[in-house]
Order: C-alpha cells, then sequence, then structure tokens
C-alpha cells in the first residue's frame, strides 16, 4: 500500500503538470519560455532569394546566443565570415578584414538586429519598441510575426514571422520591401557530442 506522503505527491505533481499544460498560450507565455530557455548554440542554412537571381543564396554555419546580448554568426559556406554581436557593437569579419560598427549610428540595422536578438532573449520591450507583435498557433507549433512601427524600417522590412515549438525557434523568414526573402532554419546542436 502507498504512503499517503506518496499519494500526495503524486496529486501535487499531476496538478502541477495539468496547470502548466492548460496555461494560456499568448506572447507572454511565448516570451517567458523564450528567456528561459535563452542561449546556447544552433546550427543554421540561410537561403536568400533575391529578385534578380534565379536561384537562392545558400549560406551553412553555426549561430551562438548567450544571453542578454551577445550573438556570434559563424557563416562557413561559401565562405567563411564572422559577425559578432556585443551590446551596441558589431564587428564583421571576412577575408582577414574586420568591419566594426556601433548601432546606434545605424538605427534600421539596429532594429532588425534587435528583432532576432530580442526573440532570443524573449524580451518583449525590446521587439515593442520597433515592431507590433501578432502571436498564432500553441505551444507545440507557433508562428511569432513583427510588423515594424516605423516608416524608415518599413521601408527595408516588411514582415519578420518566426516559427518554433515550446522555447525553440525554428525559422526565420525575413520579407523586405524591394521583394528579397531570406529563411534562416536554425536547428539545435547537441553539445554533448
Amino acid at each position: 500500500m502507498k504512503s499517503p506522503a506518496r499519494i500526495c505527491a503524486a496529486v501535487l505533481a499531476l496538478a502541477a503538470f495539468s496547470a502548466t499544460a492548460a496555461a494560456p498560450w499568448n506572447l507572454d507565455a511565448l516570451m517567458q519560455t523564450l528567456a528561459a530557455a535563452a542561449g546556447g548554440r544552433v546550427a543554421f542554412v540561410e537561403r536568400k532569394h533575391i529578385t534578380l537571381l534565379d536561384a537562392p543564396l545558400v549560406s551553412r554555419g553555426e549561430m551562438r546566443f548567450t544571453p542578454p546580448a551577445r550573438l556570434e554568426r559563424l557563416t562557413r559556406e561559401p565562405a567563411a565570415e564572422s559577425m559578432v554581436l556585443d551590446g551596441d557593437h558589431l564587428q564583421i569579419r571576412r577575408d582577414g578584414r574586420a568591419l566594426d560598427l556601433q548601432l546606434r549610428n545605424h538605427p534600421e540595422a539596429a532594429a532588425f538586429i534587435d528583432s532576432i536578438r530580442g526573440t532570443l532573449a524573449g524580451d518583449r520591450d525590446a521587439l515593442e519598441r520597433n515592431f507590433a507583435l501578432s502571436l498564432a498557433g500553441d505551444r507545440q507549433d507557433w508562428r511569432l510575426d513583427l510588423l515594424p512601427r516605423d516608416a524608415k524600417l518599413a521601408e527595408l522590412v516588411l514582415r519578420i514571422h518566426i516559427t518554433g515549438s515550446d522555447g525553440r525557434i525554428s525559422l526565420i523568414e525575413i520579407l523586405q520591401a524591394d521583394g528579397d526573402r531570406s529563411e534562416l532554419r536554425l536547428t539545435p546542436i547537441d553539445d554533448s557530442e
């Protein structure tokens, strides 16, 4: 026969699980889930669809996010390139040369970059500074749409679609005002290997 303490523990565990499963799925829940899962490494495949080209440009590599503000993108194919965003500083290295930028001097670029970094960090305030947000789907299959609030940003980006499951982002699609678009597919990297 089971002890009353074990029965109580089982009932409490079941109640906690039921409460989590029944919790409403909304922007706050998504942001909390992303914030709790923030950080780590993913492999990426990016396809840039440029209207003047017959086929997409494809690049592959790895991205690393260290909350709250460090994002690294290490491209391996078709050519080695590194992009490191740390706070307000962006450095791009390619072919032995480096380009350094302060994002405060490039507000549209900063808003665009913060859309990615803000999503990875689960920072709703950062996202809502520059975008109107809408969420569709459920915890296991969600889609977050970001629409630019600022007219200058809207001249560059029409919409950003971000899809995922629970605290994992699987796709970031950027639709540009000039008709170009990019799809960034993210796949978790198993750090135990």
